[in-house]
């Protein structure tokens, strides 16, 4: 066994002493981020869920406007080339336990209308603010549903570690210092017998 290949010495005792030491305190830590990170999960699925039964909603009333603007007006394409591509778009990072999640936000511009009012009706301004709306909420879920992704990735790897340090290392370095202490306790045995038959002789030369 690995154990027995170590020679048995004081030095090589509080090694593995120290050694055990950290991978206790080790996986302590990734427990503790596992669960952690597990909490951010749940919390961001929630909100996805959430967002997710409102976005197809705003997005039904998007098209269904946006049907009705067509049938009033006939094919709308030209005034919808009108609307400026949108290139606000910006990602940031914050970290969770190490892990880098995204923060996706949209610039703020100015509610200015860019097309005419005159070749347009209700419904296709409706249309336009549902599509807004959706545009926002589609920022962050993206955001969100990449932070689950990135945290579910994070997770099995914290995971995998936790387990190594718990059922090899752990184990490993605890039969270690139990191999050692006990060679070491043998080994003082033997060296105390050895002196007492070493006194028990001198004894028995002094009374001759």
């Amino acid at each position: 066994m690995a154990s027995q290949q170590i020679f048995p010495t004081k030095g090589n005792l509080m090694a593995s002493k120290r050694s055990l030491a950290q991978a206790r305190l080790g996986y302590e830590l990734m427990d503790r981020k596992h669960n952690i990170l597990i909490r951010e999960m749940v919390a961001l699925s929630d909100k996805a869920k959430e967002i997710r039964g409102s976005i197809d909603k705003v997005f039904a009333d998007a098209y269904k406007s946006l049907e009705m603007a067509n049938i009033m007006l006939g094919v709308v394409t030209p005034l919808t080339k009108q609307i400026p591509e949108e290139t606000g778009v910006r990602v940031n990072y914050r970290s969770v336990m190490g892990v880098e999640l995204p923060t996706v936000t949209i610039d703020e511009t100015p509610s200015v209308m860019t097309y005419s009012p005159l070749l347009t009706n209700s419904q296709f301004d409706r249309a336009y603010i549902c599509f807004n709306k959706a545009k926002q909420m589609a920022a962050t879920l993206a955001e969100i549903e990449n932070s689950i992704y990135r945290l579910s990735v994070a997770i099995k790897k914290t995971q995998k570690r936790a387990n190594a340090l718990k059922n090899i290392l752990i184990p490993r370095y605890t039969e270690q210092v139990k191999f050692i202490t006990n060679a070491l306790e043998e080994k003082e045995r033997e060296e105390f017998s050895r002196q007492k038959i070493i006194k028990a002789n001198k004894e028995k030369q002094e009374e001759m």
